[in-house]
């Protein structure tokens, strides 16, 4: 069944569609000027991270989604599955069910398009999308996994969206939920080679997760070691990775979690609800064996973290575990619990030896990266996170209210908030002539179908 929402959080949910109509247009068209120079080499108009620049499939082939079918001719999974640069588009939108077989992308230089989709867009349930190459964009698109009506710990664990060892990504204005494993991750071999360059290398690095719903990770479900309500895991040795303009939802922890050696940047993000952990750095003692620690190295500016019913008293903004330091630089965060008062910002979860190392200067920060004021930062991250935010879908107004009224909480299984969507299939043609090919923007009100244009409204 598709899920109903109360008319009260309807009202509200209007309020943030309103910011969003603002911010993309009624059309569904983001707006601002024309692109400058710096600009028109990027990905797309606002492409941020050190992966900013991948072409992605740009000047490949379009291929067209014509099927909902989890495989077969027109579907997604064939799509990914071919060879040389491609831009997938949609021709038809609705559920796709995965039936528990995650996608996997092993084919390099790949634009996924979802705002092509027509309203309501895509959504995948049942399994996630597995990202191991390079040059890969993914934008506007649902990925919900659930349970898959599995009972607890019956071992079927699985990310939302994960990179594993690879590099030039972008996960851009998605909606990643009730995983069973990760939300959205970063991954790969924790050690490839023999010097901490070559070991960042073999890791996922120049990834970017920027503007998306990372929310409601399934607590006790179907993962083998039972309570797995995870965010992101940012894997050892992940470098060169933003983390930026994301909502962090009803999260048990990994709010994220930055594993062991991890440089990256986390940067005007909005953090609600989390439980005992929001932002947490762990380096394992067992995990690296006889390898010398390197040091994680942190740059967080201008991220806002509210407490929320999971929450408890005195959680810090930033907590270590482990047997390894972090190197943090931080500023610019506004962190309150349930009552508006300021919480810690450091903490520690484990007794072991590890320390955070304050810095006075940002350590790792992509270039052209502009951190808007924490002032300005939840405003901007409801009207503007998540797939499609000129076409919500009703989990994700849901979620927005939620974070709007302070309500909510950790849930074990998806049936707990109205269940899986609907299946239900919409179709409108592709025209290329409507979309501006190098970055997947759109040129007319009409790339957008008449649902979607009245949505954003």
């Amino acid at each position: 069944m598709g899920a109903r929402i109360p008319s009260r959080i309807l009202t509200l949910a209007g309020l943030v569609l309103a910011c969003a109509a603002a911010l993309w247009g009624c059309d569904g068209q983001r707006q601002g000027s024309a692109p400058t120079k710096e600009e028109a080499r990027l990905a797309f108009p606002g492409a941020a991270g050190w992966a900013a620049a991948t072409p992605g499939g740009r000047g490949g082939e379009i291929i067209r989604v014509t099927t909902l079918a989890a495989d077969g001719p027109g579907s997604l999974r064939e799509a990914l599955e071919r060879k040389g640069p491609r831009i997938i588009v949609f021709e038809v939108g609705g559920v796709i069910d995965l039936g528990k077989q995650t996608l996997v992308v092993s084919e390099p230089f790949a634009t996924i398009a979802g705002q092509t989709a027509p309203s309501p867009g895509i959504t995948l349930i049942r399994g996630g999308l597995s990202i191991r190459t390079h040059d890969v964009i993914v934008r506007h698109i649902r990925i919900r996994p659930g349970d898959g009506g599995e009972p607890p710990r019956s071992g079927w664990d699985t990310d939302g969206i994960t990179t594993v060892g690879a590099y030039n990504v972008i996960v851009d204005h998605c909606t990643l939920t009730w995983a069973t494993d990760e939300n959205l991750s970063a991954s790969g071999p924790r050690f490839t080679g023999e010097s901490p360059e070559e070991w960042r290398r073999g890791a996922s690095h120049r990834i970017t997760f920027s503007n998306n719903i990372i929310a409601e990770g399934l607590a006790h479900a179907t993962h083998a070691k039972g309570e797995h309500s995870k965010g992101s895991l940012i894997h050892d040795n992940t470098s060169e990775i933003l983390i930026y303009g994301n909502l962090y939802a009803h999260n048990y922890e990994r709010n994220p979690l930055f594993k062991g050696g991890v440089r990256g940047a986390i940067v005007n993000n909005l953090i609600y609800n989390p439980g005992p952990r929001a932002i947490h750095y762990n380096l394992q003692a067992l995990e690296w064996g006889d390898v010398p620690f390197e040091n994680g190295r942190i740059t967080a500016i201008g991220n806002v973290v509210r407490a929320g019913p999971s929450t408890p008293n005195g959680l810090a903004v930033f907590m270590i575990g482990g047997d390894g330091d972090l190197e943090l630089y931080e500023r610019d965060t506004i962190a309150m619990d349930a009552f508006g008062a300021s919480m810690p910002l450091v903490g520690r979860y484990t007794a072991g030896p590890a320390q955070i190392l304050r810095r006075d200067a940002p350590l790792d920060l992509p270039d052209g990266l502009e951190p808007m004021p924490a002032h300005a930062v939840e405003r901007h991250v409801l009207a503007n996170a998540g797939a499609r935010p000129w076409d919500r879908d009703a989990h994700d107004v849901r979620l927005l209210a939620d974070v709007a009224e302070g309500r909510g909480r950790i849930i074990d299984s998806q049936e707990e908030v109205g269940g899986y969507p609907a299946p239900v299939e919409t179709r409108k043609p592709f025209d290329p002539a409507q979309w501006n090919l190098d970055t997947m923007e759109p040129l007319t009100p009409e790339a957008f179908d008449s649902a979607a244009r009245a949505r954003g409204t």
